[in-house]
């Protein structure tokens, strides 16, 4: 396993991310308040992922191509891969994504697989609003959801 830290703009509400990569791919981004105490490491992978974020939170990506290795049940692997087709700077309900999943009843599990989304950002839960308007929650805090909403909307094409 590799670990590595990124920090975001000063603006971003969460002053680092932790991310960790395997023989596979990204295995997870967490927002943290402090860098750990582990030294990080970096390979190819990492190093492509840390430059993918730099060019996202630099406003020059607007998509991500980076081998992802998830380990979950088959539903949220549905979900996870239809958060991905969401296109940036914009956003879908819970609901479409059930219907683009074809489980039109599974609001409720959409949800739930959309909080335990183990790669932010890169996997784009924080473009998935509650149909009834409004932000809804978000992992890692409504104020970082509402700062990349926010962030996507200011350098879309």
């Amino acid at each position: 396993m590799i670990l590595a830290h990124f920090k975001p703009p000063k603006s971003f509400p969460s002053p680092y991310l932790v991310l960790r990569t395997d023989s596979k791919g990204l295995v997870s981004l967490d927002f943290v308040a402090s860098v750990p105490s582990t030294t990080p490491n970096s390979d190819a992978l990492m190093q492509a992922v840390l430059e993918s974020l730099e060019g996202y939170f630099s406003g020059t990506l607007f998509s991500f191509d980076l081998p992802l290795s998830l380990s979950a049940s088959p539903f949220s692997l549905q979900v996870w891969q239809a958060l991905q087709n969401i296109p940036y700077a914009s956003t879908k309900t819970y609901q479409e994504i059930a219907h683009a999943i074809n489980k039109p009843r599974a609001c409720r599990a959409v949800g739930n697989a959309n909080h335990n989304n183990p790669i932010p950002i890169i996997i784009p839960c924080h473009r998935v609003v509650p149909k009834s308007g409004g932000l809804g929650g978000y992992g890692g805090g409504v104020q970082i959801k509402e700062w990349l909403l926010k962030h996507e909307q200011r350098h879309k094409l």
